[in-house]
C-alpha cells in the first residue's frame, strides 16, 4: 500500500471515529415508562459551573435552628436528561421552632393552640428515611407524625356539633411518676355520595426543577386517581405554572373523566417558577366557579421552589391570605427531593385554611385524595382552637408535645377574628400534653424560694386536672361557639389503652429524631418496643410498617451525624 492511500484510510478511520463519537453524544435519552403518562420532559437550564471546591451537599435550614451549611444526608435529585452535571447544593427548606417548654402551672396555668390535621411531615420523613438518609431535625412535627395515624376516638352522635372530642388520663410510659393525657377530637363522617359539590383548581407546578419521577409524573399519577372520584355536580379546572402562569383546563364537569386525564396528560415539565402568578390565575378560576355551600378549593402540588415573580415568601402568605375570606381553601401538596420547600408547603396550607400533605408514592396519593377524599377537601368546622387550664393544686409542670408553630395567645381563643386550623369529615386530631402531679417528685423546673406552693382552689374543682375548652365556628358562619369539659383526677387510668401507648411511641419516635432530649428516660429500644406492643389488628398494615421505619432510623441515628444542628 502506498503512503497515499495509507494516508487515505486513515483519513477515514478518524472520520468514522469521530461520527461515532457524535452519534453517541446526540444520543436521545430513553423515554420515561408509558405508565408514567408523561410527555418527554423540557429540561431546565443548565446550573451554572460549580467550583472544584464546593463538592459537599449541603442543607440550609431557615428558622430559629438556623444551621451553617455543613454536609448534608440528603442528597440532590438525578438531573434532567441531557444535562450531564449534578447540583452540588440541596436547597430543601425547613422552618420549625424549638420544642415546647415545660411550663409551671402556677405562673401559666392556660395553654392554647389550633388544631392541625397536616400529615407532610412523617411522609417527608418516611421518605428520607426509606431512602437511607437520616432527616433534618426540623423536618420532624410531632403532631404530623402523631395524626398520621387513627386513633379510634368516637365521631359524634349528632350533627348539631360537627365534632365529638374525649380525653384519656394516664401514666406516660418514659417515667411513670408523670402522666400523659390525651385530647382526641372526631369529626362526623359523611358518606362520599352525599358530599355537597366540589369547585376544585388544580393549581400544578411545571417548572424546570419538576422533571424528576417523584416530582410532576408521580403528581400526575396522584391526581389522576383523584379525577374518577369526580361527579357531574363538581367542577375541575386546571392552572400550570412555570416562567408564567396559563390555563391548561377551563372549569368543567366533574365526570368528563376522559378530557381531565388528557389535560393532565399533556403537561410538561420546564423554566422557571411563578408560583404568585399561578396562585392569582388559580384563585380567579376558583371564584368564576364557586359554589355556594360546596367546598371551593385550590389544590397546590409543588416542590415549593418559587423563583420568579412572587418569590417573598412573606408576599406569598399575604397573597393566600387576602383570599382566605372569599371562601377559597387551599390544600398543598408537596413532590419530590432536593428543592422541597417545607417551610412554605406548610404555612401556606396553614393561612389558606386548608391541609398540607407530602406525596412520596401513589400508595400516599391514594391515601389522601381517595380513602381520605372528604376530610382532605371538605370542612364542617372552621378555626377550631383548644384551650386547657391546668390545676395548680393537681399538676405542677406540663408540656404541650408538638403544635410549636400553632401556639396562640390565651388572649387569641376568644378572639373570632384569629384564625385557626378546620377539620374535616371524619377527621381525627390528636394532641398530648406531658403532665408532672405535684408531689411526684418528677418536677424539672426548680423551687422558686418565694413560691405558694400549696395553692388553693375552691373545694367543687380540686379533684379537677384540668378544663378542656374547645372553639370552633360553623362553615360560613363569624361567631365561634363554645365547649367545655373537666379532665378528672378520678378518671385517671393505671395503665394506658392501646391507642394512647401507640401515640406514645410514635411521639417518641419524633423526640429521637430530634435528639432525644425531651423523653430522656426513654431510649431507642423502649421507643420500639412500646410500638410493637400497640400495634392492635392494623388491618392496613401501616403500623407494622411504622415499627420497621423506626428500626431503620435507629440504625441510622446511631451511625450518622445530625443534619443540622443548634
Amino acid at each position: 500500500m502506498t503512503a497515499v492511500s495509507r494516508a487515505v484510510l486513515a483519513s477515514a478511520v478518524l472520520l468514522a471515529l469521530a461520527g461515532c463519537a457524535k452519534q453517541v453524544v446526540q444520543q436521545a435519552p430513553p423515554q420515561p415508562r408509558a405508565s408514567d403518562i408523561v410527555a418527554p420532559p423540557s429540561p431546565p437550564s443548565p446550573p451554572a459551573p460549580v467550583s472544584s471546591a464546593a463538592v459537599l451537599h449541603r442543607v440550609q435550614v431557615s428558622g430559629s435552628r438556623m444551621a451553617a451549611p455543613r454536609p448534608s444526608a440528603i442528597p440532590p435529585p438525578p438531573m434532567a436528561p441531557g444535562i450531564g452535571v449534578q447540583p452540588e447544593v440541596n436547597r430543601e427548606n425547613y422552618q420549625r421552632p424549638d420544642d415546647n417548654p415545660v411550663k409551671a402551672t402556677a405562673d401559666e396555668p392556660v395553654s392554647t393552640f389550633s388544631v392541625d390535621v397536616d400529615t407532610g411531615s412523617w411522609s417527608n420523613v418516611r421518605r428520607m428515611l426509606e431512602a437511607g438518609q437520616r432527616p433534618p431535625a426540623d423536618a420532624v412535627r410531632s403532631e404530623e407524625f402523631i395524626n398520621s395515624f387513627r386513633y379510634g376516638h368516637p365521631a359524634p352522635t349528632d350533627k348539631s356539633v360537627p365534632f365529638a372530642f374525649h380525653t384519656e388520663l394516664a401514666p406516660a410510659p418514659w417515667d411513670t411518676r408523670r402522666q400523659l393525657l390525651m385530647i382526641g377530637i372526631k369529626g362526623y363522617e359523611l358518606p362520599r355520595d352525599a358530599l355537597p359539590p366540589m369547585n376544585l383548581v388544580f393549581l400544578i407546578d411545571t417548572s424546570g426543577s419538576m422533571y424528576s419521577p417523584d416530582k410532576l409524573p408521580l403528581l400526575k399519577k396522584a391526581f389522576a386517581q383523584l379525577v374518577p372520584q369526580l361527579r357531574a355536580q363538581d367542577k375541575v379546572a386546571i392552572v400550570s405554572y412555570a416562567g408564567r402562569a396559563g390555563e391548561v383546563l377551563p372549569p368543567t364537569p366533574g365526570d368528563q373523566h376522559a378530557r381531565i386525564l388528557a389535560a393532565l396528560e399533556k403537561l410538561e415539565a420546564g423554566g422557571s417558577t411563578n408560583g404568585g402568578a399561578g396562585i392569582q390565575l388559580a384563585y380567579t378560576l376558583a371564584r368564576q366557579s364557586f359554589v355556594r355551600g360546596g367546598a371551593n378549593r385550590v389544590i397546590l402540588a409543588t416542590d415549593g421552589d418559587f423563583n420568579v415573580g412572587t418569590v417573598d415568601q412573606g408576599a406569598l402568605e399575604t397573597l393566600v391570605a387576602d383570599q382566605r375570606a372569599s371562601g377559597i381553601a387551599l390544600t398543598t401538596l408537596g413532590f419530590g427531593t432536593g428543592n422541597y420547600n417545607d417551610a412554605l408547603a406548610e404555612k401556606l396550607a396553614n393561612i389558606g385554611n386548608g391541609n398540607h400533605a407530602y406525596v412520596d408514592s401513589v400508595s400516599q396519593a391514594r391515601k389522601v385524595l381517595v380513602e381520605q377524599m372528604g376530610g382532605t377537601l371538605y370542612t364542617i368546622a372552621n378555626d377550631v382552637k383548644i384551650q386547657v387550664e391546668f390545676n395548680p393544686a393537681q399538676i405542677a409542670e406540663y408540656r404541650l408535645i408538638g403544635y410549636e408553630n400553632r401556639v396562640l395567645a390565651n388572649a387569641d381563643f376568644a378572639n373570632d377574628k384569629v384564625d385557626a386550623g378546620d377539620i374535616g369529615p371524619g377527621h381525627e386530631v390528636t394532641a398530648l400534653y406531658e403532665l408532672t402531679p405535684v408531689g411526684s417528685g418528677a418536677e424539672q423546673l426548680p423551687t422558686r424560694r418565694y413560691a405558694d406552693n400549696t395553692p388553693a382552689v375552691p373545694a367543687a374543682v380540686a379533684g379537677e386536672v384540668a378544663e378542656l375548652r374547645l372553639r370552633y365556628k360553623l362553615p360560613g358562619q363569624d361567631e365561634s361557639k363554645l365547649l367545655t369539659r373537666p379532665v378528672l383526677a378520678a378518671a385517671a387510668r393505671r395503665t394506658p389503652s392501646q391507642s394512647l401507648q401507640w401515640a406514645a411511641a410514635i411521639a417518641g419516635f419524633a423526640d429521637q429524631l430530634r435528639g432525644g432530649q425531651r423523653m430522656p428516660a426513654w431510649n431507642w429500644d423502649k421507643v420500639i418496643q412500646t410500638a410493637q406492643g400497640a400495634r392492635g389488628t392494623d388491618a392496613n398494615g401501616e403500623r407494622a410498617a411504622a415499627v420497621q421505619l423506626m428500626q431503620l432510623a435507629r440504625g441510622l441515628v446511631e451511625t450518622s451525624p445530625p443534619a443540622d444542628a443548634d
